[in-house]
This record gives structure tokens, C-alpha cells and sequence, in this order.
């Protein structure tokens, strides 16, 4: 009889004349070899040179285990051409296997299944927030039954379930309950979050760290990925050497606020009738209690009420669901918008864990996507500012009218670009202004919010310090002022 691989070109020809059943006969003939061959070696090639105990032995655990992960090993472990000359040994390329996932939703699932399948073992995930059933459709790592639970905790035990020898630590916590020791230990973070707030708090963290550290090892990569529909983008910031996400605030403007007038006499746009339902009507009509955004009785009674105030207007494009978003102020996320977005930030973080490729930080430093109509990808170099409140040494300019009341100044900051603040307290270089806190600070400053920069004493050119609960960092601002037209 002849071996395996000797009758495989019978059989092949055979498949043209006959029946499925030469397949079958092929798939019986050839398996034992496949299971026995060499990693990628030619499958033919491997038959007649495998020794008879060599074929028959079971493969061990470890062996097995060395074989799964043997290309990303030999990448892993031997220097790259852009690894740097003074750190090519393997404990140095080995150290790169301690990281920090922010966030564990729709884009944070993504990130940690590729770390884990990219070999990095030592992953620790944070997020405070518990599984709710509409997070079912594009978080793959929760089922039906995880509703109510932690999602960091559901995510770390899926992922190790599946991807032997990872470890993944989870923290049900708020990213701003850990300080700057936590925060040192990990070699790189990476950002799979939905607040603006919370980015530009672990920012500026990270950049302090840099900026006290002693050593080289004190810069943490932070890798920020983003997505917004068919939209997402991804980042590498270098703390303290390249351009920071305070330098790119402006490009995260705040939603524009619609004025009440607009909602309450023309409605232009269903949000607006939405908002007239949400904001007017219950507050009017008080159908129950209190409102509760996630019942759908509550939710069911907005829609109803927004909907007969579109068609009144003829307003088109109230739905049950943009009733839903617009109240909870949703997102909207897609699937595959996450995963195309999480793994451009795994790839930027297994390079400069290997160095095996150049990444994004030095020469460009964002990375934006656009699926709308098509697959567009665009990459580009966001510049550092001098005159940013974390990584810059300058104070920024802030146009205002010197008539304009501290109050005016105060609510400004919340939808000014570069500021974005929602408690902020002000002081100059020679007197506190407003302090937010403590209550007794603040009732002591009250009186200032009704006078005008002018009756402050303020001047052209002068400093202020404003300062943020949410943010540990100060702000300054040089005033520059313009006259109302």
C-alpha cells in the first residue's frame, strides 16, 4: 500500500469523477500527520521525517502552550529594528507586561480579548459601572445573566476563562479613586472611555507622574481610543514630551446647549421635542413621582407626549429609542466601529511594547476614522501647546469684556473649548475671587459673583488660577480684554 502522502494525488484526481466520499476518505488519511507536524512546516514534508515515538508521544501542556504563542514569542523576545540599542535584552522586552485598561464597555471588551490575544499576561481593568441589558448587543463578553454585576469583574473572568495563563485584575472602582503609586506600577494605560472628564483627569495624572519621576521609567504611554457611531479615533500620548489630550481639548467641543425659549415656542429639530416633554411637560403634568430614565413606562410617556409636539410643529423623527438616547444622553455605538478603533490601539501598544514597528506618538500622533460612506482613515500630527494647563508653561489668553460679572465668567467656563468646567473657583494673585468649597469659603465670596471684572480691580493682562474639583491641576489664564460691540 502506499503512504499517505504518495496516494493524496489519486485521491485529488479522484475528487473530479466521483462522490463526496474521496473527501472524506482524503480528511481520514491526512489528520494524524497534521496533528503531528511540526509547527507550519509543509504538512507532506513532515510525514516521513517525524520519528515513529516522536509521532506517537502527546504533546505536554507547555508544549503546547509554547507552540500557541510561538511568532508572538519570538517577536516579544528578541529586539526589533526600532527597539532602542540600550534595552534590547529580553527581561527589558518581557517587562512590558503590565497594563491598565480604563474602562471595560463596548470598546474596553475589545481592548482586553486583543491584550490577552496579543500575550500580554499581567492586565488590570477598571470600571465602576454594573452590566445593563442594552450593553448585550455589541459588549460580547456579557451574557443575559451577568445583568446587575460589575462589568470589570465579568470582563476579567470571560477573558481568563477563555486565554489560558493571562491574569486580569479588576477594580470596580472610579478611575479617580487610585493615586499616583497605583498608577506607577503599569508600563502602559490604555483609555477605552466614554468621558471627557475622566480622560482629561488620567491625563493629567500621568503627565504629574512623568513630571516628578526621576527615571525614564516614570513615562507612561497613554493610548486614548474614542468612538462615536461610524466615527473613532486613536492617540498615543507621550506625557510630558509630546502633545497631551488638554492640548487637544478643542477638538472635544461640548455639545451646543438649546436655548429653553427654542424648546418651549419652536421646536425645530425631534431632541427639541424631546426635551420639551423631558424638561417642560413632566415637570407640568408630574405623571409620577420621580422620573426614572431606564423605565419604560417613564420613558414610554415622554414619547408619547414628544410625539404629539412634533406632529403639532410637523416635525418628523421622534422614535421610542432617540427619546431613550436624548434623555440619557447616549452615545450611539457600533460594534464594529469599537473593534476596528480597539484594535488600532492594541497595535499601537504591542509596538511599543516590541518596538517591532514604529508607532504613533512622536511624528503623528492621532490616528481619525470615519466609516460613514465608505472605510477613511487619516493620520496626523496634533502639535503640542506651551500654553497648555498640563504639559504647557504658559498661561493661556482669555477674551472677556471687563463689564462682564464674575457669575458670567464662572458659567462661561463650562462651555468655553479650551476650559470645559463645571465647578470652577477663581482667585487672582492677590485675592481669592469664588471658591466653590468649603461652604464657609464660598458664602464668604458670594458677594463677588454680581460684580463686574472692573469693580473686582481686575486689570488688562493680569493672572487668574482656576481651579476644578473633577481635574488635579490649575488652570492659568491671562486676561485679555475686549469691548462689546
Amino acid at each position: 500500500m502506499l503512504p499517505a502522502n504518495a496516494r493524496i494525488p489519486q485521491i485529488c484526481s479522484a475528487l473530479c469523477t466521483s462522490t463526496i466520499s474521496p473527501i472524506l476518505h482524503l480528511l481520514h488519511l491526512i489528520s494524524p500527520s497534521i496533528f503531528r507536524k511540526p509547527d507550519w512546516n509543509p504538512w507532506a514534508m513532515s510525514v516521513d521525517t517525524l520519528e515513529p515515538a516522536a509521532a506517537a508521544a502527546p504533546a505536554s501542556a507547555a508544549d503546547v502552550e509554547e507552540r500557541r504563542w510561538k511568532y508572538l514569542n519570538h517577536i516579544r523576545r528578541n529586539p526589533g529594528p526600532y527597539t532602542d540599542p540600550d534595552a534590547t535584552g529580553p527581561e527589558f522586552l518581557e517587562q512590558f507586561d503590565k497594563f491598565k485598561i480604563l474602562g471595560a464597555g463596548g470598546l474596553g471588551c475589545e481592548i482586553l480579548k486583543n491584550l490577552a490575544m496579543s500575550r500580554f499576561k499581567n492586565i488590570h481593568v477598571i470600571d465602576m459601572d454594573t452590566i445593563d441589558i442594552s450593553n448585550l448587543n455589541r459588549q460580547f463578553l456579557f451574557r443575559k445573566s451577568d445583568v446587575g454585576k460589575y462589568k470589570a469583574e465579568v470582563a476579567a473572568e470571560f477573558v481568563q476563562k477563555r486565554v489560558k495563563g493571562v491574569s486580569i485584575t479588576a477594580h470596580n472602582n472610579r478611575i479617580q479613586d487610585f493615586d499616583e503609586e497605583f498608577y506607577n506600577q503599569f508600563q502602559l494605560i490604555i483609555c477605552g472611555l466614554d468621558s471627557i472628564e475622566a480622560r482629561r483627569w488620567i491625563n493629567a495624572m500621568l503627565v504629574s507622574i512623568a513630571e516628578e519621576g526621576k527615571d525614564p521609567d516614570a513615562i507612561k504611554p497613554l493610548i486614548d481610543g474614542g468612538t462615536e457611531g461610524f466615527k473613532g479615533q486613536a492617540r498615543v500620548i507621550i506625557p510630558s514630551i509630546t502633545s497631551c489630550i488638554e492640548c487637544q481639548l478643542d477638538m472635544h467641543a461640548p455639545r451646543a446647549a438649546v436655548p429653553l425659549c427654542t424648546i418651549a415656542s419652536i421646536p425645530r429639530q425631534p431632541e427639541h421635542c424631546i426635551e420639551w416633554a423631558h424638561v417642560i411637560a413632566w415637570e407640568k403634568e408630574k405623571p409620577f413621582p420621580k422620573l426614572d430614565k431606564d423605565d419604560p413606562e417613564h420613558v414610554t410617556w415622554l414619547f408619547q407626549k414628544a410625539l404629539i409636539r412634533a406632529q403639532e410643529f410637523g416635525i418628523s423623527g421622534v422614535t421610542y429609542s432617540l427619546t431613550q438616547g436624548t434623555i440619557k444622553n447616549i452615545i450611539p455605538a457600533i460594534a464594529s466601529t469599537n473593534a476596528i478603533i480597539a484594535a488600532a490601539c492594541c497595535n499601537e501598544a504591542f509596538k511599543i511594547a516590541t518596538g517591532s514597528a514604529p508607532c504613533l506618538g512622536f511624528e503623528s500622533n492621532y490616528m481619525m476614522y470615519s466609516g460613514n460612506d465608505s472605510i477613511y482613515t487619516y493620520t496626523f500630527k496634533h502639535e503640542k501647546k506651551d500654553d497648555c494647563p498640563v504639559c504647557g508653561r504658559q498661561a493661556r489668553p482669555l477674551e472677556v469684556d471687563p463689564k462682564t460679572t464674575l457669575q458670567d465668567l464662572i458659567d462661561s467656563f463650562a462651555i468655553r473649548p479650551e476650559a470645559q468646567l463645571k465647578k470652577p473657583s477663581i482667585r487672582a494673585e492677590s485675592k481669592t475671587l469664588y471658591m466653590q468649597f468649603p461652604p464657609s469659603l464660598e458664602e464668604q465670596t458670594r458677594p463677588n459673583l454680581d460684580k463686574s471684572l472692573n469693580e473686582l480691580g481686575l486689570e488688562e493682562g493680569q493672572e487668574i488660577v482656576v481651579t476644578d474639583p473633577a481635574f488635579p491641576l490649575e488652570f492659568n489664564f491671562f486676561l485679555k480684554f475686549k469691548t462689546s460691540s
